[in-house]
Order: structure tokens, then sequence, then C-alpha cells
């Protein structure tokens, strides 16, 4: 495959023809911000925080969906970007009901990470406050639709690597949510594998083991481009 060769930040890239900005990115060592993306699954541009300015456009791209091309001028961390990432932070607080202090992932959170890393010390936004319930109906793990920012990792895992297709999204805009099937109980699900896969995708406490308390989930996506890696150099084939 055809190299190409882009402008990142002032620094010369070569990446391979077809990879994202974002993939051209991580490969240089040039750190972006994401909370939607997940190796070894498709990109789906959810949460806008690996937006990027690129010379000659006059919008914001976000790195994960927008294709490299020659030439290309990208700039990941410019004032305009802090003040839209810190906006887009701020307004996922804001949405739900997150509260760190009694959160299973608290200390292990990527928001919570993000927040930190882009001096996020207060929300300028009204709280909506939702009454958003907890599935705790599956023996295993429970989902709290109150610390979900919907970046459906978990949809795009379980379509695509377990291929049991349980969860989607269902809802629009503020009101959309996690969905097992047809909007039933996720104890209920006949196409749930229990595999887990969904739980260690997450990068909030929306999904959970059951009985973890306070600051007890960790979870390591990697295993799950593992998996995917595995499966693509046929490494499982007996």
């Amino acid at each position: 495959m055809a190299a190409k060769t882009l402008n990142i930040n002032g620094k010369q890239v070569s990446a391979d023809e077809g990879a994202t900005i974002l993939e051209a990115a991580i490969e240089a060592g040039i750190k972006i911000p994401t909370l939607c993306h997940l190796d070894g699954v498709y990109d789906a541009g959810a949460c806008r925080l690996c937006l990027v300015e690129v010379t000659g456009v006059n919008k914001l791209l976000s790195a994960c969906t927008t294709r490299i091309a020659e030439g290309m001028e990208v700039h990941t961390d410019t004032e305009q970007l802090r003040k839209y990432r810190r906006m887009t932070l701020e307004l996922l607080f804001a949405e739900r009901n997150h509260t760190c202090s009694a959160c299973v992932s608290n200390g292990h959170c990527e928001l919570q990470a993000l927040a930190w890393q882009n001096g996020m010390d207060h929300v300028r936004y009204d709280y909506c406050f939702p009454r958003w319930s907890v599935d705790a109906s599956h023996p295993r793990y429970g989902l709290d639709h109150n610390r979900c920012i919907l970046c459906t990792r978990c949809v795009r895992v379980c379509w695509h690597i377990e291929g049991a297709g349980t969860k989607n999204v269902a809802g629009r805009g503020a009101k959309s949510f996690i969905i097992d099937d047809l909007a039933q109980p996720w104890g209920d699900s006949e196409t749930c594998t229990s595999c887990g896969k969904c739980v260690i995708a997450c990068p909030t406490g929306a999904l959970f083991t059951r009985g973890s308390t306070v600051a007890e989930m960790e979870r390591d996506p990697s295993k799950l481009a593992f998996i995917v890696n595995a499966r693509e150099r046929k490494q499982w084939v007996v």
C-alpha cells in the first residue's frame, strides 16, 4: 500500500494510504484526545473530542474518521480546539449524572482522566439531572445509564468482535440510550453471550461487573485489539 506524507503540528509524518489522521498521529507518537475510539473496531466519530484543524478546510474535522491526504497540514492542539474540547467535556458531565466519588470506575475512568488533563475543574452549564435507571438484571454485569456517554464502544464491540448484536442505541439526542435486543432487560436477552467484552470496552462506569464497589473497575481494552489481530492473522485456526 502506498504511503502518504502529511504535516501534523509542524512534524512530517508518513502513514499508509487510507489511514485516518488519528491513526497517523498515534503512529507518530502524537496524542489526540478521544473517548469513542477503540482499537479493534471501526470508528464512529461519536464523542467529537478528536476534532482537528486542517489548513484550507473551513470546519473542524474528526481525526478518527478523516482519511489522510498527501501534503495535508493538520493542527491538533490550538486554542480553539482546547476551547471546544473543554466545552464538550463539560456538556458530557452536565448531560447525565456523573458522581465520581461514588463511581465504580473512579480513578480508572477515561472521561474523568480527560477532564483532569484538560483543566476542567468545574462545569459552566446547568446540570440536566435526568432520571436514568440502572439495569442489574444480568447475573454478572450491570448497566448504569446515568454514567453512559453514548460513545457506542459497547455496541461496536458486541456487533463486530463478539458478533452477538445484542446492544444498540435507541432514542434521539439527549434521550438516546443503550438497549439490549428489543429494549428488554439485559438479563432477559436471548442473544447476549455474557462474554463481558462490552464491559471491557466501556470508558466510564456505565458498564460494570456486579459486586464492584467504588474505584474497583479496572479495564484493559487492549485485550479486544489482541482478539481482532489474532483473528485477522488466523493465529487460532487449527
